[in-house]
């Protein structure tokens, strides 16, 4: 059984960020239909998908709705610089502040997770 941390950075702003976090949620998928355990972080920008992904009405939806369960939380500090701290909260996810309010990548790969960054 492979240990999976999902680590997206990708902005909310380009074609790039879109395939990013697309892919990020793709392996997330095939990583719960395998049974590995995965954790997906949203970190520095990447703090912006929860709120855009979590609205029914965006195309990447229905992916995030099938792995959400496997969403760790999003860096606090970078979800209060980009704006989304509240709203995050909100939504119920969790805000990460492990290591001087950031998600500790160290703790991930501690505990035996391979850390891929998107």
């Amino acid at each position: 059984m492979a240990k999976l941390a999902l680590v997206v950075f990708a902005d909310t702003e380009s074609h790039e960020g879109i395939a990013r976090v697309v892919n990020a949620l793709e392996t997330a998928l095939e990583d719960k239909e395998n049974n590995d355990e995965v954790k997906i972080v949203f970190d520095g920008a990447g703090t912006k998908w929860i709120p855009e992904l979590a609205n029914k009405d965006h195309k990447a939806h229905i992916l995030f709705d099938k792995v959400k369960e496997k969403v760790t939380g999003a860096c606090e500090f970078c979800a209060g610089a980009f704006g989304v701290k509240d709203k995050i909260k909100e939504l119920n996810f969790t805000l990460i502040n492990e290591y001087h309010k950031h998600p500790s990548l160290r703790s991930y790969i501690a505990q035996g997770y391979s850390v891929i960054i998107f």
